[in-house]
């Protein structure tokens, strides 16, 4: 009897384990390797508007996702304050989710506005970036809010 509540109990946690892992995959671009932002520092592109390479000297983990950053200072600034630095939309591309789509992203391709940085797709076809900023903004973030509360689950 013992042994089967054991057993029990391992699956259990394994199916929530499972279930967690695969919220985190929805609400989230990320691969396996659980780094977010494909290493690149949300500190840099929030205070300094541009796209760096982080480092893993100085590496968060902030819900199970690891973050990277170019110094121990922007480590820290994230430390304190992880909500304020986390990507829209879960690092997807913003144009993508305000037209009802996940895409993975070029972290290169951003735009920073009202205290929020937003990630784009690009590819030889799409520079969704560019569409982004020729659209409505304000229209295009109330279209992609709706989307990512079906979209992150």
């Amino acid at each position: 009897m013992k042994k089967s509540i054991n057993i029990l109990v391992v699956v259990m946690m394994m199916v929530l384990g499972t279930n967690v892992s695969a919220q985190n995959k929805n609400a989230n671009n990320i691969d396996d390797s659980k780094i977010a932002l494909q290493g690149y520092s949300p500190v840099s592109y929030l205070d300094l508007g541009i796209a760096q390479k982080g480092l893993k000297e100085h590496k968060a983990t902030h819900d199970g996702l690891a973050y990277y950053f170019t110094s121990e200072a922007q480590k820290k600034s994230f430390e304190s304050n992880p909500k304020k630095y986390l990507p829209q939309y879960g690092g997807y591309c913003a144009f993508g989710v305000s037209v009802g789509a996940k895409f993975r992203v070029d972290p290169n391709k951003f735009v920073v506005k009202d205290g929020k940085y937003f990630l784009f797709l690009y590819d030889l076809e799409v520079d969704a970036q560019q569409l982004w900023i020729t659209g409505n903004h304000k229209e295009l973030v109330e279209k992609a809010n709706m989307n990512w509360t079906k979209l992150s689950k």
